[in-house]
């Protein structure tokens, strides 16, 4: 991916923000516990988009501040979740003081970053012995018809995710992997497929035929009750020295 693609991907999430807030997975209780601990601490939830796992870590308990530097995605979180500390800002330049949280999270956000610049900014802001906690939601592509959806749009869907690089004062990273599934209608899995970044940033011509290719991949598989897509959720954790 070229330069002028990545920034231009990166900035098409605030056009599909409704659209990813109704249809974008959530997370597992069991992955969220295992990224942030069993009990309750304040959280840096950076990339947070729409607040889908925003929403997990304040049902944990956690004190949660959101951080994203979509305000469409914001605005969307500050519906979802009116009491959460909602906050401009970007992995590269974070709005927090110094040794202010106990655990950073990003969801299906960190590949977004320049490490370079933000971890740095992440080991600022956290506590000694606090966390950083990352997660991915990727393809179960042992289901035939799942495999077949994700493999329309070739290396833009992967199939692994490579442990991230963290550098000192991050220690070792941890790696966990737990399922997860989502239920969705056919708009469901039509809106899905139109919140990715590299089908946002497509002509109206190609984008709607992708989207009718997606379709007819519905049409064909699901059930009355619509289709059940599952996702194995990769997770990573790393403690600050």
């Amino acid at each position: 991916m070229t330069t002028d693609e990545f920034r231009l991907r990166a900035a098409s999430f605030g056009g599909v923000a409704d659209v990813y807030e109704r249809t974008r997975p959530g997370y597992p209780d069991d992955a969220v516990r295992w990224l942030t601990g069993d009990r309750p601490v304040r959280v840096l939830d950076l990339g947070a988009g729409t607040g889908k796992l925003t929403r997990s870590l304040v049902a944990a308990g956690h004190d949660v501040v959101a951080v994203d530097p979509s305000e469409p995605m914001l605005a969307r979180l500050r519906t979802v979740l009116p009491g959460v500390d909602a906050r401009a800002g970007s992995a590269e330049r974070l709005p927090l003081d110094d040794a202010t949280v106990d655990v950073v999270t990003a969801g299906q956000a960190y590949h977004w970053f320049e490490p370079a610049t933000a971890l740095p900014e992440i080991a600022r802001v956290l506590r000694p012995g606090g966390r950083l906690g990352l997660v991915w939601n990727l393809r179960d592509d042992s289901v035939g018809w799942v495999d077949e959806l994700w493999s329309m749009f070739g290396d833009h869907e992967s199939r692994r995710v490579d442990d991230p690089q963290v550098v000192p004062p991050f220690g070792p990273i941890e790696r966990q992997t737990f399922r997860h599934e989502q239920r969705l209608d056919r708009d469901g899995l039509l809106g899905l497929v139109a919140s990715r970044s590299y089908v946002a940033v497509l002509a109206a011509p190609e984008r709607d035929a992708v989207i009718a290719r997606v379709g007819a991949l519905y049409d064909r598989v699901a059930s009355p009750d619509g289709v059940v897509l599952p996702y194995l959720t990769h997770c990573f954790r790393s403690t600050r020295d």
